[in-house]
């Protein structure tokens, strides 16, 4: 009882700070260059260019611009905004979000409770992928709902609606087609093909507004963007092996990493939720680029899964404030890698821990074919 005592005052204290330093204070951040985008829409020019309320980046060692490089079908979401007022929409979507958050969490808790009923939502609450998103005015938190439901509905048979859900998840975050893919290894098709028709038509939106050029810009952008990708908050493989100067090799890893995950969904056929927890997760550790905030996504698995000493490790790592990694920024290039890092050390533990799970219920499994015993339905 002492112990949960203990955590849960640590828990409030790094909750106290994220709320302190999220709340909406007139500074747009992000959120300005998603409403520099909107309104470039609106007036018939690149959305994906640098405009006046683009969020400028300078910190110690890194002078960025940020630019929306969210794919075109948020454009015309992102004009609807900014006919309201940038600072407005801002206070609005900051609200949406932690509402949303919220909500994620709650149908979590109410599914997967167990333990003190009040210590994992606090863990949750103290992410610091969740306080950078509402301090960035970025849009994840509406998109974890969705991957939360989507999980969900993937769990009780839903499977068109969760496709559906899944769809949404990836027309703005193609990154998490890793998700779909490998369900449909997996064996598993209406989800996926559900989720891919989904995307293809919310993509169909910015060329009938738009235009096709929308993403002939949008590609130009993301293949221009190379100065960002070994930022302290880039999650990812590939992101780590940057800042070691070795960007190839984490190229390689992530081409390994899910070449592994496709083999193994095909021959060993896992269930919907084992295949989405690797699935997501796979999406997060091999994109170019996966912010701290693409971690959130990762809510079902910690909540569904039981902690092993990685994932227990990861989930410390991961509620470390955003501002406290900063500070590595112009550090030496080993406390880079190692402090600096940790958000990318989260997720190879999380593959890690999942990665042990997989290999000892396989094992598992065929000692019990070898003996002619049943083994006990997988997770």
């Amino acid at each position: 009882m002492i112990k949960h005592v203990a955590l849960a005052v640590g828990l409030c204290a790094v909750i106290a700070d994220g709320v302190a330093r999220a709340r909406p204070t007139g500074e747009l951040r992000d959120f300005g260059s998603f409403m520099g985008s909107g309104q470039a829409g609106i007036a018939g020019e690149n959305p994906y260019g640098i405009h006046p309320l683009t969020f400028h980046v300078v910190l110690p060692g890194f002078d960025v611009w940020n630019p929306n490089l969210n794919p075109p079908v948020s454009v015309p979401l992102f004009g609807l905004l900014w006919r309201l007022g940038p600072q407005h929409a801002f206070v609005l979507w900051w609200g949406i979000s932690l509402l949303c958050f919220i909500a994620a969490v709650t149908l979590l808790v109410r599914r997967y409770g167990q333990g003190p009923a009040w210590l994992l939502p606090l863990w949750a609450v103290a992410l610091a992928g969740m306080w950078d998103t509402l301090a960035l005015g970025q849009i994840y938190l509406p998109l974890v709902l969705a991957t939360v439901g989507s999980w969900l509905l993937l769990e009780r048979g839903r499977y068109l609606v969760a496709g559906v859900l899944m769809g949404i998840v990836i027309a703005v975050k193609p990154n998490f087609a890793v998700w779909p893919v490998i369900l449909l290894l997996a064996g598993h098709v209406r989800t996926p093909l559900t989720a891919a028709i989904t995307a293809a038509l919310l993509s169909v939106i910015p060329v009938l507004t738009h235009g096709p050029r929308i993403y002939r810009q949008w590609v130009d952008l993301v293949a221009s963007d190379t100065g960002r990708a070994a930022f302290l908050t880039n999650a990812s493989i590939p992101g780590l092996a940057l800042r070691l100067d070795a960007g190839l090799a984490g190229i390689v890893l992530s081409i390994v990493l899910l070449t592994t995950l496709a083999l193994w969904a095909v021959r060993q056929r896992p269930a919907p939720l084992q295949a989405s927890a690797l699935g997501i997760l796979g999406g997060i550790a091999a994109s170019p680029i996966a912010w701290v905030h693409y971690t959130l996504f990762l809510l079902p698995v910690f909540f569904s899964r039981r902690w092993t000493p990685p994932i227990t490790a990861a989930a410390a790592l991961l509620i470390v404030p955003v501002h406290v990694v900063l500070q590595f920024l112009d550090a030496p290039l080993w406390q880079q890698v190692t402090a600096g890092s940790i958000y990318n050390w989260a997720v190879v533990l999380c593959l890690t821990g999942l990665g042990l799970r997989e290999a000892r219920e396989t094992t598992h499994h065929h000692i019990g074919v070898v003996e002619g015993t049943i083994p006990a339905a997988r997770r």
